[in-house]
């Protein structure tokens, strides 16, 4: 597919949304289906006392890919089925949570309430 100058036109993938952007639509439902899921979710909304805060999410997969037996009493929250899947999701969320948990667990009261 030459035109006049000789150069050669790109053609366009199809079935790529526009601009490489996903939906946000698509993007929400995702989220919201896929967030109860994953291990940083679970840890952080724990009711147990003293379990670790700072990287929960992603400490419970890692705790979980090598064989823990003890998952619920050690983070308050039940180790995700697919540990390797849930695991990149976690070390995003738990690095976004960080300033928070840092405070958490240095005794910070930063006035946040909420949680379910």
């Amino acid at each position: 597919m030459s035109n006049a100058t000789g150069s050669t036109a790109i053609k366009p993938i199809v079935g790529r949304a526009q601009h490489g952007r996903w939906p946000l639509p698509l993007v929400a439902l995702l989220a919201l289906v896929l967030l109860p899921g994953c291990a940083s979710f679970r840890t952080l909304n724990s009711k147990q006392p003293n379990v670790p805060l700072i990287y929960s999410g992603t400490r419970l997969n890692w705790y979980a890919l090598h064989d823990g037996c003890c998952a619920k009493e050690r983070f308050g929250a039940q180790a995700p089925k697919h540990a390797a899947i849930d695991l990149p999701a976690s070390v995003l969320l738990d690095t976004l949570v960080l300033p928070f948990t840092v405070a958490a667990e240095l005794g910070v009261n930063l006035g946040i309430r909420g949680g379910m």
